[in-house]
């Protein structure tokens, strides 16, 4: 017996299936889903780093679920200021608070939505002191820097680039209801490997950042005083990522892995200075997110090592 489904039929069913698929993705858009993912990614090794033992399942789901939903908040409230300066670069033209395709409402909505869910499910699985730092996080993100820093000085990523260093700190909190010491080092790590992480996304994309008007360093001090000040920061990421070695909190195999990447990562810097090209550039800012996923990897491998029974 054929079928007789028309096509006018089946689009009439599917049609509806397929603009809310398209809604979906173009909210998760909003909440930049891959750097969202790093900054999980970054919680999680600060939890795991936080125990000797393993990370209780509703403090590892539920608080990584919460750092997610605020996070994704933050970025939905740094679209919405920044949908005209948006639609002026190519890189970030598509996005739909730029096009108009989600409103200014609708945005906010979204991220107040977020941003409730994300306070409540940490109040539930994990602990207050991890609730309001990453609300303040929050605001550190989506106002001290989107609002107020990034509009007004080329130093920007550096000044602003505490908020988006501190996911470790909240994962450490989560687990442990502190911060101490060892949850700042890793702080500290990101925040220095912020500039040239972003210095070099900048470099390439220039021309972009010359139409939207802010003031990024390679468009205020010019390329060759951009690529001095990555190979600055490059040489001062590399002598915090020794901190914990230091302090005693890690051991020869994260000192191995943060002295290989560290080269590596000061090998890009330093051929970026000698003969820069925006290919480079755009390798270096590949590579430098492949170095913190590796790096805190590295961290957690040598911190459960210490506590597997030697033979």
């Amino acid at each position: 017996m054929k079928d007789k489904t028309s096509p006018l039929a089946t689009a009439t069913h599917t049609q509806p299936l397929g603009r809310a698929r398209h809604l979906v993705r173009q909210y998760a858009a909003l909440t930049k889903p891959r750097v969202t993912q790093l900054a999980v990614f970054c919680s999680i090794i600060g939890m795991f780093l936080a125990t000797p033992g393993m990370v209780p399942w509703s403090v590892l789901i539920g608080g990584a679920a919460g750092i997610w939903l605020l996070a994704g908040a933050a970025f939905a409230i740094n679209c919405l200021v920044e949908q005209k300066v948006d639609a002026l670069m190519r890189r970030t033209a598509w996005r739909p608070s730029a096009t108009g395709e989600i409103t200014t409402g609708q945005t906010l909505l979204f991220s107040l939505v977020l941003g409730g869910a994300g306070m409540w499910t940490l109040h539930v699985f994990t602990n207050d002191l991890t609730m309001w730092l990453t609300f303040a996080t929050f605001v550190g993100y989506a106002v001290v820097y989107t609002i107020l820093l990034k509009p007004a000085t080329p130093q920007n990523i550096v000044i602003g680039g505490l908020s988006g260093a501190m996911p470790p700190a909240l994962g450490w909190a989560a687990v442990a209801n502190d911060v101490p010491a060892e949850a700042w080092f890793l702080v500290l790590i990101i925040f220095t490997w912020t500039p040239p992480h972003f210095w070099a996304l900048a470099l390439y994309r220039r021309a972009d950042y010359a139409k939207s008007g802010l003031p990024m360093l390679p468009i205020t001090h010019g390329e060759r005083y951009t690529l001095l000040h990555i190979l600055l920061y490059t040489l001062v990421m590399i002598a915090a990522t020794l901190l914990p070695f230091v302090y005693g909190m890690s051991g020869y195999i994260y000192l191995a892995a943060a002295l290989g990447l560290g080269g590596w990562f000061l090998a890009y810097a330093w051929r970026l200075y000698r003969q820069y090209s925006d290919a480079l550039a755009q390798r270096t800012f590949r590579f430098s997110i492949v170095y913190l996923a590796l790096l805190f990897a590295a961290l957690l491998v040598d911190h459960y090592f210490k506590f597997v029974p030697q033979v």
